[in-house]
């Protein structure tokens, strides 16, 4: 007997399982399970991907749907994980609970390299496991080094393609093969939520009386230490000043689930303000849901992947705001959001660029786009791709101008050895060991006296 265990913290991950199964990209399995995990900073307070609007008709593609929060209670899923020696134990435990019985195990698990999915691959010793990709991080590196008896056991990646001709970097140290799911298939699930989805939980918005409003994307950035919550809620602002800009005046906003319910007070000022009607929706749907019952006029958002969906998968116009300043910010160079940043303000016209956002200027050849995420991927993670240095070191000697330095830091480049960190007359200075240990002795002396 085979049980294969699915599992998903998001409805829109989820979604993207759910099209992998109807697109039969899975081999046979006696039993299948959906793992639901809520990885909220407070789950008591935010609903799980199964109690979602929508999720009834995805249920019924697995056979049962059990809860990683009450089977590890009362620890948090991103923080904990099981010691090496309990191991053993959990893996019996789990196999009791979830009546597992002798059963060969096979995973599928979004974000392998963090909790809960690693402590998962780590209790079921051995187990088969194949990675999903829930939005553009896959389209980065591996945030950190993967432990070989895990990475070496994952088979493939699968991904939608939300940047046609870009090849994920993801867990390819490990030689993973990516593999697209359909675009069809995912497109097929994704109305079907939207069919579930009552009229009450998006109040007027698809009625063909009133004209297509601008959806604005919150992310509540603050809450992963990438912006303080006054600069979110300043960035909100900006998404509707620059949509009113634009001569949108019926607004929508949709906050991220696990956002403070009092964060739209300042925009909703805002909009009586300018004289704009906004909406502030309550109900947790998937913004896919929103662009079939409402086809937007206008997306805008920071660098979530529902911008890629709206433009890559339903044809919807899209603009970025304040991916600049977000480039600027992420700390350290390798924080896994970098990717996705890049992505977005590389491909997505400005909003306040009315003529780009108005010819949705999108796009970038993909050979070249491939180089830069290389050439960043490596500078994020050196360690991680060594074999990737050439590479790196070929587009930042070639492409490096003004536009492409946003994506980069002198300081990480100047620490790596790679093109441009210091005037090209002076480019042998990085890689000179002496230099660097005198470097190092005065950084040591300067700390030692500050």
């Amino acid at each position: 007997m085979t049980t294969r265990i699915f599992l998903a913290s998001t409805l829109y991950g989820a979604a993207t399982l759910a099209a992998a199964l109807d697109a039969d990209l899975f081999g046979p399995a006696d039993r299948t399970v959906l793992l639901v995990a809520n990885n909220a900073a407070t789950p008591e307070t935010s609903p799980a991907l199964d109690e979602m609007p929508g999720f009834e008709r995805l249920r019924g593609r697995f056979d049962e749907v059990l809860s990683w929060n009450e089977t590890i209670a009362p620890f948090h899923p991103g923080g904990w994980g099981a010691r090496q020696e309990d191991i053993p134990l959990w893996e019996r435990y789990l196999r009791l609970t979830w009546r597992l019985g002798d059963d060969d195990v096979a995973l599928v698990v979004e974000s392998i390299q963090v909790n809960p999915a690693m402590t998962v691959a780590q209790i079921f010793t051995g187990a088969p496991i194949e990675v999903y990709a829930d939005g553009l991080m896959s389209y980065g590196p591996t945030r950190n080094k993967l432990d070989p008896l895990v990475g070496t056991r994952v088979r493939r990646l699968l991904h939608l393609d939300l940047v046609p001709g870009l090849t994920p970097l993801l867990l390819t140290e490990f030689g993973v093969p990516p593999e697209v799911v359909p675009t069809d298939a995912f497109l097929k699930v994704l109305g079907e939520l939207g069919d579930d989805v009552s009229a009450t939980e998006l109040p007027d918005l698809d009625s063909p009386d009133l004209e297509a409003p601008a959806l604005l994307l919150g992310q509540y950035l603050s809450a992963l230490e990438i912006l303080t919550a006054e600069q979110e809620e300043n960035l909100h602002l900006r998404m509707l000043r620059g949509a009113v800009e634009l001569g949108h005046r019926r607004i929508v906003f949709k906050p991220h689930p696990t956002a403070p319910v009092g964060w739209s007070k300042g925009l909703e000022a805002e909009a009586a303000k300018l004289g704009v009607t906004l909406t502030v929706l309550d109900s947790p749907v998937l913004a896919e849901v929103l662009y079939q019952r409402m086809r937007p006029a206008l997306v805008v958002g920071c660098f979530s992947t529902a911008l890629l969906t709206a433009s890559a998968l339903y044809g919807l116009p899209v603009a970025r705001v304040g991916t600049d300043t977000l480039l600027d910010r992420l700390s350290p160079y390798q924080n896994s959001n970098r990717i996705p940043v890049t992505l977005v303000d590389v491909l997505l016209p400005e909003l306040t660029d009315r003529e780009a956002v108005e010819a949705q200027r999108i796009g970038q050849p993909a050979e070249e786009l491939n180089g830069l995420v290389t050439a960043v991927g490596f500078a994020m993670q050196p360690k991680v791709y060594p074999n990737r240095r050439a590479d790196a070191e070929k587009y930042l000697t070639t492409r490096l101008n003004d536009r492409t330095w946003r994506y980069f830091k002198r300081r990480r480049l100047t620490s790596l050895g790679l093109p441009g960190a210091v005037p090209a007359q002076l480019s042998f200075l990085p890689r000179n060991a002496t230099v660097r240990r005198v470097a190092r002795k005065a950084r040591s002396l300067k700390r030692a006296l500050s």
